[in-house]
C-alpha cells in the first residue's frame, strides 16, 4: 500500500493579558482525542483506493492520507509590571490533538492473510500518529518552559513582542520536526512495513 500517514496542525495562537499579580505555574493543559473515518474493499487493491478515496486531506500537502493528527496550540501568558518594569506572569499553553484512524469495516468477512496485513499496516499508521502528538507535546512543554524564562522588559508591549516571538520560533521549529519525521516515515515505509509483517508471521507461527 502507497499511502504514508500524515500530520496536520491548525495554527494557534496564545492570548496576552495584562495583570497586576502572578500566578503559579503548571504543566501545559494538554487533550487528546481520536476520531476514525470508515472504510471497505476485500482486496488491497480495494483497500487502498479507500484510503486514497475517504482519508482526512492535510494541511501540509492538500492531499489525502490513511491517518491524520489535528494539532492546536493555544493559551494565555498574563504580566506582571512593577514599576517601570514588565515581567511574565503565568503562562498557560495548552494542546489538543485529535487523531485520525481507519477503521476497516470488511474485516471479520474478509481473507486471513488479508486480515493480517491490515492489521499490520493499521498498528503502522495509527503508531504514527501517536508520534506526531508526541512530538506536539514536547514543543508545548518546550513553549511554556521557554516563555517561562523570558526576562523583564521595560513595558509590557515590548515583552508582549518577546512572547510573540518565543511563540513563533517553538512552533516554526515544531512543524520542521513533524515535517521532517513525516520524511523519513515516507522513506522508510517500504522496509519498515516488510520488517513489520515479517516479525508478525514469527510471532504467529512461534
Amino acid at each position: 500500500m502507497s499511502l504514508i500517514p500524515c500530520f496536520r496542525r491548525v495554527a494557534g495562537g496564545l492570548v496576552a493579558m495584562c495583570m497586576l499579580s502572578s500566578v503559579a505555574s503548571a504543566e501545559p493543559l494538554i487533550s487528546k482525542t481520536y476520531g476514525y473515518f470508515s472504510i471497505g474493499g476485500k482486496t488491497a487493491e480495494a483497500l487502498d483506493r479507500e484510503l486514497e478515496r475517504r482519508g482526512p486531506v492535510t494541511n501540509a500537502t492538500g492531499h489525502r492520507h490513511p491517518g491524520a493528527t489535528e494539532i492546536k496550540f493555544g493559551g494565555e501568558v498574563t504580566y506582571l509590571e512593577r514599576g517601570k518594569q514588565c515581567s511574565v506572569g503565568n503562562v498557560k499553553v495548552t494542546l489538543k490533538t485529535n487523531l485520525i484512524l481507519p477503521r476497516w469495516k470488511n474485516r471479520r468477512t474478509a481473507d486471513k492473510n488479508l486480515r493480517f496485513i491490515w492489521d499490520t499496516l493499521s498498528a503502522d499508521i495509527k503508531r504514527h500518529e501517536e508520534r506526531h502528538a508526541e512530538i506536539a507535546r514536547t514543543y508545548a512543554r518546550t513553549l511554556e518552559r521557554d516563555l517561562h524564562a523570558l526576562r523583564s522588559a521595560s513595558s509590557c508591549p515590548e515583552l508582549e513582542k518577546k512572547v510573540g516571538a518565543v511563540t513563533k520560533r517553538v512552533l516554526e521549529a515544531h512543524d520542521r520536526d513533524q515535517m521532517r519525521f513525516d520524511q523519513i516515515e515516507s522513506k522508510n515505509f517500504d522496509s519498515r512495513m516488510m520488517r513489520l509483517l515479517k516479525y508478525r508471521m514469527g510471532q504467529n507461527d512461534g
